[in-house]
């Protein structure tokens, strides 16, 4: 028993009257997955059962779907060319292999006395379709090593995936539910969510061994999908005839303790700035003065206690306010000098023993002298006191 390509030059009513009967896939929306066929047209045969498929019936096979003749639980016959393929019993499988090519000849050596257990002729189909829009999410926090933030930062993450079925045959043998009628991307995707996970886990991991900021993985859907195809290709692919072709990530979530790292590291990185730390002092000042103005005790008491905190902390705000002045001076004059022309020498600041950080001579805060710099001596030393540590010559 085998199909045989029935002859197209005529289309649609007229061509199904010239069979006794007209198999097609039942109901095969974008998330079926496997579909048994469904008879549309019963000729004079009206005795026959439907787990018959009579001798010279036609079989149409649309886009994107692969047919698989089944008989007495072994696969026969199939094809992955859409058209219209006649029954005949006394023909040899005519295998059909479509945009698979030469692929499927070993698959039906290994599945054609397996699959199914019906007890009679059946015609199934599988979707060749993306199957899309299959919905995961992380019940866990994964673990992320940042290297930006130099810290183990734990996400969740929740998105969907596509998949696409790669050998039909493997997959009809290996994935698809006996006796199924009809299967939706969600009966089997609880089969397999705990294999999408784990390898999600791997592959984000991946991403953070190439340097990726975990602020960047939900816009890395792309590479994420080439990440899970890597590493599922041979659990999925070769086992069960089906591979990821996208991930997309909807929303990624930080646990409490990635959210304080994160915040401590990005405040951290923001009062570096020296414009940002001043910024920070003169507010807190005015915070203060309004508080003092709200004072329920009255202003005036407000400001007299204002008057003495800030006999205590103001100068703590003042060599605060002090530093952050002398840093952007230093930041801007760096700035010019990154600008000044080919053999100009830029001022070098240097820090008194009083903590401030002056470019002159003399410490403004103290009046320290600016400290000498190193000297090179006649036989090459480098040093720093008024005699060479080497030969014991004098500083120039």
């Amino acid at each position: 028993m085998g199909i045989v390509k029935a002859l197209t030059t005529a289309l649609g009513g007229s061509l199904a009257d010239q069979w006794l009967e007209v198999i097609e896939a039942g109901d095969m929306g974008d998330q079926t997955v496997f579909s048994s066929g469904v008879k549309i047209r019963k000729g004079s045969n009206t005795r026959g059962t439907d787990n018959t498929v009579s001798d010279g019936s036609v079989i149409h096979v649309y886009p994107n779907q692969f047919m698989i003749l089944v008989d007495g639980g072994k696969v026969i016959d199939y094809t992955g060319e859409p058209g219209y393929f006649t029954v005949k019993n006394s023909s040899l499988p005519s295998l059909f292999n479509g945009q698979f090519e030469e692929a499927l000849k070993e698959s039906f050596d290994r599945v054609r006395y397996g699959g199914k257990t019906p007890t009679a002729q059946k015609v199934f189909f599988i979707n060749l379709q993306e199957i899309k829009g299959v919905k995961f999410g992380t019940p866990n926090p994964i673990n992320y090593f940042d290297q930006f933030y130099n810290a183990e930062l734990f996400l969740r993450a929740h998105g969907t995936y596509s998949f696409k079925v790669t050998d039909p045959l493997l997959f009809f043998a290996e994935v698809i539910p006996r006796n199924a009628v009809s299967v939706e991307v969600d009966d089997i995707n609880s089969q397999y969510l705990s294999e999408f996970l784990e390898a999600l886990q791997s592959s984000i991991n991946q991403m953070s061994a190439d340097g990726i900021r975990i602020s960047y993985v939900s816009s890395k859907g792309r590479e994420l999908g080439q990440y899970m195809s890597d590493v599922l290709d041979e659990q999925w692919k070769a086992r069960r005839g089906m591979a990821i072709q996208s991930v997309g990530i909807a929303s990624i979530t930080y646990d409490e303790e990635s959210k304080d790292l994160i915040h401590m590291r990005n405040q951290g990185a923001m009062l570096g700035d020296p414009s940002v730390r001043e910024g920070y002092v003169q507010g807190a000042a005015a915070r203060g003065m309004e508080a003092a103005g709200g004072n329920s005790a009255g202003s005036m008491s407000g400001y007299l206690g204002m008057g003495m905190g800030m006999n205590v902390g103001g100068g703590i705000l003042g060599a605060a306010s002090s530093a952050n002045l002398q840093q952007m001076k230093i930041n801007q004059e760096q700035q010019a000098g990154n600008n000044t022309p080919s053999g100009t020498q830029a001022t070098a600041g240097w820090t008194c023993s009083c903590g401030s950080v002056n470019t002159g001579n003399f410490c403004p805060q103290c009046g320290n002298k600016k400290p000498a710099g190193p000297w090179k001596c006649e036989c090459g030393e480098s040093n720093t006191g008024n005699f060479c540590s080497q030969c014991g010559k004098p500083k120039p």
